[in-house]
């Protein structure tokens, strides 16, 4: 079983896994065009799609990639300023998972949080936009909250000894 594994590693070049949600996410595309296909406004939703695609890998990549680097290099320059070495339990994935999260909430709300999606939630839900600001507000800090906790709770576990 493990040479047929590696064989196929060798020859694909990942774990068959890969190729089994790469043919589940082209079934989930090939569904959604076969329900848009006879939308009016298909255009207008590929061209929604890429624009989002082009946004993404030109602006919104670079930025986020930019602000990783900026803060593993803080990290490494602090540490090799104060001569400490590196702790055992690393810091930048307890600010990036609540930060993306966060991020991605805004994104996903930006209508309501800004306020210009409220005629269409009025319309449709008969709500305001009123606290969605406030309740992003709380759910960001709940995010941060819940990383310290995490990160504070790692800290204080014992090291224990890896097996080589």
């Amino acid at each position: 079983m493990r040479r047929a594994l590696a064989a196929w590693e060798r020859v694909y070049g990942a774990d068959p896994l890969h190729l089994l949600a790469l043919v589940g996410c082209f079934a989930l595309v090939a569904a959604v065009v076969r329900q848009v296909a006879d939308e009016p406004s298909w255009w207008w939703m590929l061209v929604w799609f890429v624009g989002a695609i082009v946004a993404h890998d030109l602006v919104t990549y670079p930025l986020y990639a930019l602000a990783d680097r900026s803060l593993v290099l803080g990290r490494w320059a602090w540490r090799r300023r104060t001569h400490r070495t590196a702790p055992r339990v690393g810091v930048v994935d307890h600010l990036r998972l609540p930060a993306m999260g966060s991020v991605l909430l805004l994104v996903v709300f930006w209508p309501s949080i800004s306020r210009a999606g409220e005629p269409v939630l009025l319309f449709a839900a008969g709500r305001t936009t009123t606290d969605y600001l406030d309740r992003w507000l709380w759910v960001t800090a709940g995010l941060f909250l819940l990383s310290a906790v995490v990160y504070a709770a790692r800290l204080g576990r014992p090291v224990r000894d890896r097996p080589d």
